[in-house]
């Protein structure tokens, strides 16, 4: 086992991603730690480390996606065992962070839940945090603690050269205005075009396409987004790339929350693939969707980030 100044390096998971987690297990050749995750009658999480973690430099795998009340729960039990069994440091990794959407008042009287997750997860003992893709970037500014985002976009992008190439072939798309400075990076890796959905949203969930700004015509359209939900903006936003001409039209996206019917409606849809990564687990969504959507992993990226984190070395260095 991996030794330094501060003790053992000790990895735990949660319930809401094992399969990621044991990857990235395997990946840094450390196995996951020993611990007991219970639920009680009442819904109620009863948590116990079964092994010695004094001193050690403990990392969480927990991503706070569906069920996020009681995933994000869970976590913090987790940390209150960890820091009570005299832990040394806690990094969390949360590869989904949930509640990043409610990043600020967009109405009176509402609140700002990705700031609550922050205070939660610090007051808990969080002395750390490691996550992928951020929906706003600026939630790092809610954490009084170092905050590692790190992106999935080297991932997307050796698939995106994979199956389709790069260059003017292809058109690499933002489903919203938002979302642009992402989807340009996305082209000027690939040397393709860039095109931007321009889109009204009427009410939460909801969304409608106006036009698409930008040359798309007998292209292959590619969508880039960070999460797909219920896959209505997706869905609406393929059909109007192929009203003006797109060969053909995938997403690209590293969360599939796929709440709702979401899969069924991408199976119906004229989108093509969906590729998405594991930082949440699919749990036969995929099935449901006719086996449109594709996952590639970030359990390299994570592993990577981790042994960084514990030896002291550079994160950002994986994007250079």
């Amino acid at each position: 086992m991996a030794k330094g100044q501060k003790g053992e390096i000790k990895i735990f998971s949660g319930t809401a991603n094992p399969q990621l987690a044991q990857k990235i297990s395997e990946y840094i050749e450390i196995p996951l730690g020993k611990c007991e995750i219970k639920r009680f009658a009442d819904g109620e999480i009863w948590v116990e480390i079964k092994e010695n973690i004094r001193r050690a430099e403990v990392f969480i795998i927990q991503p706070t996606c569906p069920p996020t009340n009681d995933n994000l729960m869970e976590l913090l039990i987790m940390m209150d065992a960890l820091r009570r069994a005299s832990a040394e440091k806690i990094t969390n990794v949360i590869p989904y962070y949930g509640y990043a959407r409610q990043d600020r008042k967009v109405e009176p009287r509402t609140p700002i839940s990705a700031k609550l997750v922050a205070n939660l997860l610090q007051v808990t003992g969080s002395n750390r945090v490691v996550t992928v893709d951020l929906h706003a970037g600026q939630i790092q500014g809610f954490f009084d603690i170092p905050v590692d985002n790190l992106y999935a976009m080297p991932i997307h992008i050796e698939y995106i050269r994979s199956r389709w190439g790069e260059g003017d072939d292809i058109v690499i798309v933002s489903p919203d205005t938002g979302g642009a400075a992402r989807a340009r990076s996305y082209a000027k890796h690939l040397k393709s075009g860039f095109a931007i959905i321009d889109k009204r949203r009427p009410k939460p969930n909801e969304s409608e396409v106006v036009f698409v700004v930008g040359e798309v015509k007998g292209k292959y359209a590619i969508i880039v987004d960070d999460i797909i939900d219920t896959a209505g903006t997706a869905m609406k936003a393929a059909e109007a790339l192929i009203n003006h001409g797109a060969k053909g039209v995938s997403v690209v996206c590293t969360h599939p929350v796929l709440s709702q019917n979401a899969p069924e409606r991408i199976k119906e849809s004229v989108i093509e693939e969906v590729i998405v990564t594991d930082t949440i687990p699919l749990n036969g969504k995929d099935e449901r969707a006719g086996g449109k959507i594709k996952v590639v992993s970030v359990a390299k990226l994570l592993g990577e980030a981790i042994m960084r984190i514990y030896e002291g070395r550079s994160v950002s260095e994986l994007f250079l």
